[in-house]
């Protein structure tokens, strides 16, 4: 049975953020893609899909757990989930990756993940404003994402540099074809093999 990439699903997630790591994920075939709810309801995203959960987050099983990745969206800005957080920490205490962009680093900071961990988010004035009890800006890092400890987190504005990171976090990919992908989507730089 395949390790799971688990994707938390909710009403107006960003969807693009996400896309390109788990179509990477997907196409590898080493791990099955799960959207994960907090019930079996169907959800629309900021783009106007419909997603349904495969299964809701009292289900996930860290040994079944090759990473859990939380998208952004309107819902992490108006307050801790008391659902999510006592499952990332104890993802977190099981050595599960964890991968959080946009508005969901705020609820890594809520969780206490960014403790003596490098992260990044939207900007550290950012994490600062929306959670008051964020201390952990000597850690905070000027960077589109960043990656240490079994935790992945990024700026809104870095969906490839979180793509990035997590394919390396899974080894989907040998570093130099990971720098390969990482120039032709960010760059435009086509490999050599595709160039006429």
């Amino acid at each position: 049975m395949k390790r799971k990439a688990y994707l938390l699903v909710f009403d107006g997630l960003a969807d693009w953020e996400p896309a390109h790591a788990l179509c990477e994920i997907n196409k590898s075939g080493k791990f099955e893609v799960v959207p994960v709810g907090f019930s079996a309801k169907t959800v629309s995203t900021m783009g106007g899909l419909k997603l349904r959960p495969e299964a809701t987050i009292d289900e996930v099983r860290p040994a079944e757990a090759a990473i859990f990745i939380l998208p952004g969206g309107d819902m992490w800005e108006k307050g801790p989930d008391q659902d999510v957080k006592p499952l990332l920490r104890h993802l977190n205490a099981k050595n599960v990756p964890i991968a959080a962009i946009c508005a969901a680093t705020l609820e890594i900071a809520r969780a206490g993940l960014t403790r003596a961990v490098h992260h990044t988010s939207n900007d550290r004035g950012y994490l600062k404003k929306m959670v008051p009890t964020y201390c952990d800006e000597a850690f905070y890092a000027e960077e589109l994402a960043v990656r240490e400890k079994n935790l992945i987190t990024a700026s809104g504005l870095g969906s490839l540099e979180f793509a990035r990171e997590i394919i390396r976090q899974l080894e989907l990919y040998s570093e130099s074809d990971t720098q390969l992908w990482f120039e032709m989507f960010k760059q435009g730089v086509l490999p050599p093999a595709y160039r006429s």
